[in-house]
């Protein structure tokens, strides 16, 4: 179902909203799974009627087990001691604008904008948005490096709209080179690098980027070794399509301008989707200021008119004559992808993971309780 639709219904659950309990007393009515988050926000009152002010709303509530660990990922930990601004954007990003019931969530993902703004963590237009969709029974919400939280519970009411409880806190969507790094995406972070390119596209606002694989960069690593860094820019800049948030749901059959101006030819067969003559393997990885679909060939620019045979087992090579080489281009300088639990192998006694957990519990505790201070409701 089309965000269109999904407003429509949204909007008409909301005349409703009067005949419902306040947010205190939807929450302690799941107490036995909300106990954790219900008990964080009686201590904090100034927050909990913020919450309880707003209209229109759907609340992803995480629940015992999703805080519990949040309190056992150092990771998230040490996140919060370099930028404790970072508890608002984890808070905002889990309220909705808009009331959706999981009956209104399809298997066709819907991309909904939440009360995440700040331009720090979202430049976005309408706020940052989570990836909403069904397979079968199960409703999901994808937030950064596709995270997937389920509902274990759906549809409980109150005056500000609907709650849901989900069983892991959401991700909130990091820069182009983070989400890169983290998604094994080494070479286009490296190649970003090399190109200087890093902070253009991370200070763009609304884009599209079509990513290549390491394995589309190593099929075609005898051209790109003898690349001049303008040539680089050049193959960089034909992936990346400025002003225009590209959602899988909202790409159509047709064409994308690029930011240099080139057409890319857009093909959908069967709900894969093709750009020129790659295909996208993975698609809709947040981030920051837009969305990344990653390919499995890297686009030539040379060649703006490639288009797509969905049919075929193998698709026209972008760049003729090219060799693949055993090495991955541009990863010689690119950081390990650090994005695991950093308490992985620790034992739970040791003075690291300890001092890892008090940290995040007061994190935590500022998550539901200072953020309020700058939350813009």
């Amino acid at each position: 179902m089309k965000l269109q639709s999904l407003v429509t219904l949204a909007l008409s659950g909301y005349a409703t909203a009067q005949s419902r309990v306040n947010l205190t007393a939807a929450l302690e009515s799941e107490n036995s799974t909300l106990s954790e988050l219900s008990g964080l926000l009686r201590a904090q009152p100034s927050l909990l009627r913020d919450l309880g002010r707003l209209r229109n709303v759907t609340i992803l509530a995480p629940s015992n087990d999703a805080i519990k660990d949040l309190l056992n990922d150092t990771a998230v930990a040490r996140m919060v001691e370099n930028d404790p601004s970072s508890v608002a954007a984890i808070l905002q990003y889990h309220v909705l604008n808009g009331t959706y019931y999981a009956s209104n969530i399809t298997d066709m993902p819907a991309f909904v904008p939440t009360l995440l703004n700040n331009m720090t963590y979202a430049n976005v237009t309408g706020g940052q948005r989570v990836e909403a969709m069904a397979m079968g029974d199960t409703v999901s919400f994808y937030s950064g490096f596709r995270q997937q939280s389920n509902v274990t519970k759906a549809d409980l009411n109150f005056t500000g709209g609907v709650i849901h409880i989900i069983n892991k806190v959401l991700a909130v969507p990091k820069n182009l080179s983070d989400t890169a790094i983290a998604a094994n995406l080494s070479a286009v972070a490296g190649a970003l690098m090399e190109s200087k390119l890093v902070t253009n596209l991370t200070n763009e606002k609304n884009v599209t980027i079509f990513a290549p694989s390491n394995s589309a960069f190593a099929n075609i690593g005898s051209v790109l070794s003898n690349l001049s860094e303008s040539d680089l820019e050049g193959i960089l800049k034909y992936h990346v399509v400025n002003n225009t948030l590209g959602y899988s749901s909202t790409l159509k059959n047709g064409s994308l301008t690029t930011s240099e101006g080139e057409k890319l030819n857009i093909v959908i067969h069967n709900g894969t989707v093709f750009v020129n003559e790659a295909k996208v393997i993975v698609p809709d990885v947040l981030i920051a200021n837009g969305v990344v679909h990653v390919i499995d060939a890297v686009l030539n620019p040379d060649k703006p008119s490639a288009t797509a045979n969905p049919t075929a087992s193998t698709q026209e090579a972008a760049f003729s004559g090219a060799s693949s080489v055993s090495d991955i281009p541009f990863t010689s300088g690119v950081p390990e992808n650090t994005n695991t639990a950093a308490a992985t192998g620790l034992s739970p006694s040791t003075s690291t993971e300890g001092a890892a957990q008090a940290t995040a519990a007061i994190a935590l505790g500022a998550l539901f309780g200072g953020a309020a201070l700058v939350m813009n409701f």
